[in-house]
């Protein structure tokens, strides 16, 4: 949305779960590239992948700040939500064979780790917040699909909050 030429982005502070993943790079570069963000917060598991984001060309930009956590953690991410206008929800265990011989596990990143967005976002006056989902949470077939499609439940039941 553009007013006056500038975007709701421009001057903003954007948190993006899941920022070292394929689509929160691909976010996060777009937004520096195209956008004026007073600042990101680059919000994921692996220091791994945050250290290797860090040393990467694109990635260097002063406007970036890496935090390790999970969407496990209730605290932490309202630590992290602390100021955050927007929030892009991309974190997800989405491997299909992974998430059926370990069910537990995407219950609690995909639909506990949703519940714990949601809290943290209403705690810290978020703006508003967006999800990824899948085609999967269309009639899922597999427990991938059903856990995001709770998640895309909880979170349209969260506007009325």
């Amino acid at each position: 949305m553009k007013i006056d030429g500038s975007t709701i982005l421009d001057g903003s502070t954007i948190l993006v779960t899941g920022g070292t993943g394929s689509f929160g790079r691909a976010f996060i570069r777009n937004v520096l590239d195209n956008f004026n963000p007073k600042k990101i917060i680059v919000f994921s598991r692996d220091e791994l992948k945050q250290h290797n984001m860090r040393e990467e060309d694109g990635f260097t930009d002063s406007r970036l700040r890496y935090f390790i956590g999970d969407v496990r953690d209730k605290n932490r991410l309202s630590r992290a939500f602390n100021g955050v206008d927007y929030v892009v929800h991309a974190a997800a265990l989405k491997q299909v064979p992974a998430c059926e011989y370990n069910p537990i596990e995407p219950i609690k990143t995909n639909i506990n780790g949703a519940e714990n967005i949601i809290d943290a976002a209403i705690y810290n006056g978020v703006k508003k917040v967006i999800a990824l989902s899948t085609d999967k949470a269309t009639n899922p077939t597999n427990l991938y699909g059903a856990t995001k499609l709770v998640m895309e439940k909880l979170l349209v039941q969260a506007n009325s909050y």
